[in-house]
């Protein structure tokens, strides 16, 4: 998983060296994004050869036989001379398909293969992120299931309140993350291809090429579409596609990011309770300096990458705000940058969200201890409804319980132990015998529908749920 600069005298991106799968990395790479732009141009060639124009079959089947012959070093210097990335590309393709060089691009502006690929690998990467999302819904509903009767200390304002169970707050962080699959699958299978737009959108190159013949011109543009995977363009960009839709997609994979911090912080929390524990290898250290310490380090780098992916959504949002009219070229370093450090970083926190979800630990005695200490004073409202049923003025009886209820939390404080509440109700003249009647304080009798509402939403909107092949990105390394 890691790639270490041999040398270590330049700035390596922690992501490509530590977090994001060698897979993404792939995806996401110069030769991948420049086969495509061959892709794109084969594609073009082919559906023009086969429409009329001066293309030759045997030109298309150069290129197509050539299309792996690829020297980036090659691609660099003809960059250096041109100042143009896709002029660059074009002459060496040229250089290595030499009877068809005259007729590459034909008709096309940049944006062709520029935009057309960025979508192309956008949506491939959406559906990487959708497949590693799905295996962490898996392994997470299974967690999910196995406690979905487990009584937990509610908390609400990070303060004790009533009864849940383990299974039922891993659903709630489960439904955010199947609420996210579902808006990435809908937005993956959305996604319009640019299509064959010309330089400023008008197409105007494309009908000159077909005298006039519009008809010609919609055909081209979906049989292109068609070929490269789309079964629907834009139906209007200007030079690009509109770049607001790189904020649609920047926005989704923040807002797993959301999804996964909350959790990351839930379980920080739980952790430090000693309730519940990520997973912790035998030769792990947890400080240099105190080795007795078992941090949370993975949850913790989970808030860090996800505090990272948040801070996308506001430099895209800002580029496609400031897109002068067809286009301006002030979005192309930062979409270069932003947009797949996005993937980048979405990749690397699903790696470790399903490392995490998949190694869960629940210490019982340590929730069964914090859940007994704090149900004398959950169970006390049974005492005001019990005694309002019979007539009791419920002011009266609010007011003893309010009291006692005090006096138990202070004794907690100031000497610990038990929790005297039950001993004090039952000295009291007017809840003793009420108490008398209560029956014995279950937690289970506590958790409301937790686990029904769990197994119910397992069995309803998660067993639907695709199951994605394993991959081999199953433990971290650092």
């Amino acid at each position: 998983m890691f790639a270490v600069s041999s040398s270590g005298e330049t700035y390596v991106d922690p992501l490509t060296q530590r977090y994001a799968s060698r897979a993404m990395r792939e995806l996401l790479s110069s030769r991948r994004r420049a086969l495509i732009w061959r892709d794109l141009w084969i594609a073009l060639a082919d559906v023009q050869c086969s429409m009329g124009l001066s293309v030759r079959p045997e030109q298309v089947a150069e290129l197509r036989a050539h299309r792996d012959e690829m020297d980036l070093d090659r691609v660099a210097e003809h960059e250096e001379r041109l100042r143009h990335d896709v002029m660059a590309h074009i002459h060496h393709f040229g250089e290595v398909a030499p009877g068809a060089k005259g007729i590459l691009h034909l008709g096309a502006t940049s944006c062709f293969v520029t935009d057309n690929a960025d979508l192309i690998l956008f949506r491939e990467a959406m559906s990487m992120v959708g497949d590693r999302l799905l295996r962490t819904i898996h392994v997470l509903a299974s967690f999910a299931r196995e406690h979905a009767g487990r009584p937990t200390l509610g908390l609400t304002h990070l303060q004790p309140a009533q009864l849940t169970t383990v299974g039922k707050r891993a659903a709630l962080w489960l439904q955010d993350l199947v609420d996210c699959w579902h808006t990435i699958d809908r937005l993956r299978r959305e996604l319009p291809f640019r299509g064959v737009k010309g330089t400023t959108g008008t197409q105007a190159s494309y009908l000159q090429l077909f005298d006039g013949d519009h008809s010609k011109v919609e055909e081209l543009e979906h049989a292109v579409a068609t070929r490269m995977g789309f079964d629907r363009t834009f139906p209007l960009t200007g030079q690009t596609y509109p770049r607001v839709w790189d904020l649609r997609i920047v926005n989704v994979l923040a807002e797993l990011g959301v999804v996964l911090h909350k959790m990351s912080t839930d379980l920080r929390l739980l952790q430090s309770w000693g309730e519940v524990e990520e997973p912790f290898r035998k030769s792990q250290v947890g400080s240099s300096a105190m080795p007795y310490k078992r941090n949370p380090m993975r949850s913790e780098r989970m808030s860090a990458l996800a505090k990272h992916l948040l801070s996308f959504p506001t430099s895209v949002g800002a580029m496609a705000a400031t897109q002068w009219f067809e286009r301006t070229l002030d979005d192309s370093a930062l979409r270069r940058m932003t947009i797949p450090q996005a993937f980048l970083t979405t990749d690397a926190l699903l790696i470790i969200a399903r490392n995490v979800c998949d190694g869960l630990i629940v210490h019982e005695r340590v929730a069964e201890r914090r859940v007994a200490e704090q149900l004398p004073f959950i169970a006390a409202e049974e005492l005001l409804m019990l005694g309002s049923s019979r007539g009791e003025d419920r002011q009266e009886l609010h007011e003893r319980i309010r009291k006692l209820t005090w006096e138990a939390a202070e004794s907690l404080r100031e000497s610990g132990g038990e929790n005297p509440l039950r001993s004090l109700f039952e000295a009291d003249p007017v809840l003793g015998p009420l108490l008398a009647d209560v029956a014995e304080w279950d937690p289970l009798r506590f958790v409301g529908r937790a686990p029904e509402q769990t197994i119910d939403y397992l069995d309803s909107s998660v067993s639907t749920l695709p199951v994605p092949p394993d991959d081999d990105v199953r433990e971290l390394t650092v």
